[in-house]
């Protein structure tokens, strides 16, 4: 089992976290650093642009968001437009894909993996959704394969049907196979009020939920051990916790 480190930043902007995840990166491309790193987080509210958004997934107007304290990024991970908040826990990994698998696939689904384990470990059930990034909850979890998968044809209309609700997003990015960017898991009811500014991933008619709106409620200091544990389960490694802001 290879070994990192964990980071708690508490609150922290994302101006300020993302280049905390570029600095991180660029010592791990030049060989200055060997740990791989975990950055557990909360920002406040802020709305992001993948690769792949489109501005008409932003519904809010550029003055009612000044007016809420919203920023705008647009960034170079993946996917498309999705929004961060206070009672959201953020996760950036900044790991070196070539100590486990170069692939980049086989990454997006195991942090996948990892908030499904979370959210079981908490008694919800989730599950993937065919064609679709990100963790779901809902009454249509019981469609479900084998593999965890609600199947592409169900996965629609269960969407619009409000049967699976979305929990946690995933966006990533990769540079000479070191990682950015990573997970966003819903933790309490305050951090869906943001969703309402944007089409959430650019799904139309997606509902978004919490734990604590699935009935479920953890401590934030809990909430983020799991997920270390859970992170350690999928990936193979051992993270100890860092007292350091910086790597």
């Amino acid at each position: 089992m290879g070994g990192g480190v964990w980071r708690d930043l508490g609150r922290i902007s994302y101006d300020e976290a993302l280049e905390l995840q570029r600095d991180t990166a660029q010592a791990k491309r030049d060989g200055v650093l060997e740990d791989d790193v975990l950055f557990l987080l909360e920002h406040p509210a802020v709305i992001t642009h993948g690769r792949s958004s489109a501005d008409v997934h932003v519904t809010a107007s550029a003055e009612a968001l000044r007016e809420a304290g919203v920023v705008n990024h647009e960034i170079e991970r993946g996917g498309d437009v999705t929004y961060h908040g206070p009672g959201q826990l953020v996760g950036y990994p900044v790991l070196d894909l070539g100590r486990y698998r170069r692939d980049l696939h086989w990454y997006l689904r195991s942090l996948e993996e990892v908030m499904i384990r979370t959210l079981g470990s908490l008694g919800l059930d989730a599950a993937r959704a065919e064609g679709l990034t990100g963790v779901w909850v809902g009454e249509g979890i019981a469609s479900a394969t084998g593999d965890g998968v609600v199947p592409s044809l169900e996965a629609t209309g269960l969407v619009r049907a409000g049967a699976i609700r979305k929990i946690a997003s995933i966006g990533i990015h990769a540079s000479r196979w070191i990682t950015t960017h990573g997970f966003a898991l819903n933790h309490t009811a305050e951090s869906l009020a943001g969703f309402r500014w944007i089409v959430p991933c650019g799904i139309d008619g997606v509902d978004v939920t919490s734990i604590e709106s699935e009935g479920c409620e953890v401590r934030l200091d809990l909430l983020k051990q799991r997920v270390v544990d859970e992170f350690e389960s999928v990936f193979g490694v051992r993270l100890q916790k860092s007292q350091h802001p910086t790597p």
